[in-house]
């Protein structure tokens, strides 16, 4: 008989309930993460399991942030460039103020010969906002958005172009604007510090068998003397340094020009223009004096280095300190290079020299009528600023040096290989410096080589590090600059090749005049 009662309930089936996943579990990729929730084994724990949108989870979160976005090579530690990064915008200012600042510098009126007023003006103001704007491409280019920062142009370079293409692009400018930059400073150095002697003793050793020092022997003073500075330990260690020097290049450019505008200008001297000379001649002029103009701005092969002393994190990233600390070096720099090159030029005209520039002109046209002290203060501050200058060109070869130990030991260098190293690189390039005294006739072609480093490679590796829109404004600009910095570079080597066929350089070995 079948049951016909109302009253009575049928039984259901009994559900078991799912667990819920956690917050936290949602759309997690990690398959470590059980789906199981498990039981705490203290109240601590407990207490502090708490909703992601808490305080403590927000603070764990940016904890992780930080350390995800600064992944650091574990040799950095170790190496002159990177091992402290208690750097800031001034420090920033002060190595850039005075890598950016050189004897170059003083040659900038030789390129108004060949361009005139109008171009050559036109042509610095180009030049110096052209480079303003790789020297920002590069900054922004240290942090990747991985976190990785990239301490060196070379290792930039490798990373954009890949490593075989990266070396075989970048070594060997970024080796000859270090050490080829050592070696000159060393040249430079060397003959200033003789003829601040002459300057201050006057002829009297001349006619005498105990003469003064040789020109080698001058440079050897000059050499130990960078050496011995070299001692200090890294990049943020030479800040005093670079500020010294810095404050020297100013000066010494500022007491220049206005020595020869005051002074006036000499007889014979006229701002007329080079007389017009047809076909390759003129061209060759025209670019030569540009390459001169291009390579008064110097530096790009040390930015990434600077920026590499600094700390950095999300919210205050070391690309903010880097820039501001630039803008205000190039203010000055710019203050110091255009009256260098107006007033030279006008104070001169065509009776530049082409060897010395400006410091040469003064003491040719002027050491007589101008103050012996103001002479021997102009070569006082431009033999520091040479020995500053060496300390901050000669880093990243320390750094390559200290890199070959620290890799095969995988710790750092006890302090005797560090100060091997320094001494027998100041040895190296004085050894240069001695055996190829006509070096500099060659800085045409070299830096023609070298220039893309400055107004090429940032541009292309802007392109592939940030992958701007396909055919959008920066897009455009990168690949324009980029392409007519190596259309010029081209065309410098083709300039200075011509001219050495042309005019010939005198080469001597191991007989520095």
């Amino acid at each position: 008989m079948a049951d016909l009662n109302p009253n009575k309930k049928t039984p259901t089936p009994t559900m078991i309930p799912i667990p819920s996943p956690s917050p936290s579990q949602f759309h997690s990729p990690s398959p470590a993460i059980n789906s199981t929730p498990m039981t705490p084994k203290s109240p601590f724990i407990t207490r502090v399991m708490t909703p992601l949108a808490s305080p403590m989870k927000k603070a764990m979160a940016s904890m992780q942030g930080y350390l995800e976005f600064t992944k650091l090579n574990p040799h950095d530690e170790w190496l002159p460039i990177t091992e402290s990064r208690n750097g800031n915008a001034f420090y920033a200012a002060f190595h850039t103020l005075s890598s950016g600042i050189g004897i170059q510098a003083l040659v900038l009126p030789l390129a108004f010969t060949a361009l005139g007023w109008v171009w050559g003006i036109i042509s610095l103001s180009t030049f110096f906002v052209w480079q303003m704007y790789t020297l920002w491409l590069l900054i922004q280019l240290h942090e990747s958005s991985s976190g990785v920062r990239y301490s060196r142009y070379l290792w930039l370079s490798m990373v954009t172009f890949g490593e075989k293409l990266g070396k075989l692009m970048t070594l060997i400018p970024t080796i000859y604007l270090s050490s080829g930059t050592c070696i000159t400073l060393i040249m430079i150095g060397g003959a200033t510090s003789k003829l601040l002697f002459n300057t201050i003793v006057g002829n009297t050793w001349e006619d005498k068998n105990d003469t003064p020092l040789t020109m080698i022997e001058w440079y050897l003073v000059f050499t130990c003397l960078a050496v011995v500075l070299s001692q200090l330990p890294n990049l943020n260690s030479i800040a005093g340094v670079s500020l010294i020097g810095a404050v020297a290049s100013v000066s010494y450019c500022t007491i220049i020009w206005m020595v020869s505008v005051i002074e006036g200008r000499p007889d014979g001297g006229s701002n007329a223009q080079q007389e017009k000379v047809s076909g390759i001649s003129r061209v060759c002029d025209i670019l030569n004096a540009l390459g001169i103009v291009a390579f008064a701005f110097r530096g790009h092969n040390l930015v990434l280095e600077i920026q590499g002393t600094m700390p950095s994190s999300l919210k205050q990233p070391s690309r903010v300190p880097m820039w501001k600390g630039v803008k205000y070096s190039y203010s000055i720099i710019a203050m110091c290079l255009f009256p260098l090159a107006i007033g030279g030029y006008w104070a001169y005209g065509n009776l530049m020299p082409t060897t010395g520039g400006m410091l040469t002109a003064l003491y040719k046209y002027h050491g007589q009528s101008t103050s012996k002290a103001i002479l021997e203060l102009t070569s006082i501050l431009v033999i520091i600023n040479c020995l500053t200058s060496f300390q901050i060109y000669a880093m990243p070869v320390f750094d390559n040096l200290e890199l070959r130990y620290v890799t095969k030991m995988n710790g750092p260098c006890p302090w005797w290989v560090r100060a091997g190293s320094r001494v027998f690189f100041g040895v190296l390039a004085f050894f240069v410096a001695v055996a190829l005294p006509f070096l500099p006739s060659l800085a045409g072609l070299i830096g023609g080589i070298a220039l893309p480093i400055t107004l090429a490679y940032p541009c292309f590796m802007w392109i592939v590090m940030k992958k701007p829109d396909q055919y959008s404004k920066m897009w455009w600009l990168n690949w324009i600059l980029g392409c007519l910095g190596m259309a010029l570079s081209a065309l410098l080597v083709f300039g200075a090749i011509w001219t050495i066929v042309t005019r010939g350089i005198e080469v001597h070995f191991f007989k520095p005049e």
